[in-house]
Order: C-alpha cells, then structure tokens, then sequence
C-alpha cells in the first residue's frame, strides 16, 4: 500500500487534516490529534495512536483544562475513501467510525 496521501479528507461530521508526521481531526464538538505519521498494511489497514478531546458549547474560560483522553485510531483506506474508527482508549468508549473522502473538506458543526 501506497502512503496516506497529505491534505483533507472529509466526511459526515469529521475533517482530518494528514501530514507527513501525524494529522489533525475535527468533529462535532471535538477535535483530536493523531501523533504519527499514519502508515497503512498492504491491504490499506492502519492502527494510529494520538489524543481525543470532548468540546462542550458556551464560553471556555482561561484556565479550564481540556478533557483530553488518548486515543486510538483504526481505519483502512480503499482508493480515496478511509474508514475511520475512534476509541478512547482510558474509557474504551467508541467515539464513532466515519467514512472520509479524499480532497473533501468533511461537514462538521462545532458545538454553540
């Protein structure tokens, strides 16, 4: 398999932004990090570490720490299309699983 290509990928309430170290995720009410480059199997599988962190709506105020919790990222890219599946990983909860299309810039509503 080929590399992850770099750029958006988009879908139904996510946006991620791919680098060559790692990537950045929107959500609704939510956004994430994966901390490594993301590097898929010969079938396109991959299994990506980073952070998730829950938003809520209203003001945030200067010294409110974000609740942040680690994060597993599971997928498996299939030409321009990726299957995204997040858990965080210190409550085994399933954030969700997404399907992202390469070069779409996702649809995601930030919380209000």
């Amino acid at each position: 398999m080929e590399e992850v290509k770099t750029g958006l990928w988009g879908g139904d309430h996510i946006r991620l932004d791919v680098t060559e170290t790692g990537a950045t995720i929107d959500y609704d009410c939510a956004h994430g990090t994966i901390d490594r480059k993301i590097v898929p199997d010969a079938a396109g599988r991959f299994d990506a570490v980073g952070t998730h962190v829950r938003e809520h709506g209203g003001p945030i105020r200067k010294d409110e720490e974000e609740d942040a919790h680690p994060a597993k990222y599971t997928g498996q890219i299939q030409n321009n299309t990726m299957t995204l599946t997040v858990t965080e990983t210190d409550k085994n909860i399933t954030v969700g699983t997404f399907t992202l299309v390469y070069g779409e810039n996702g649809r995601v509503m930030k919380c209000k």
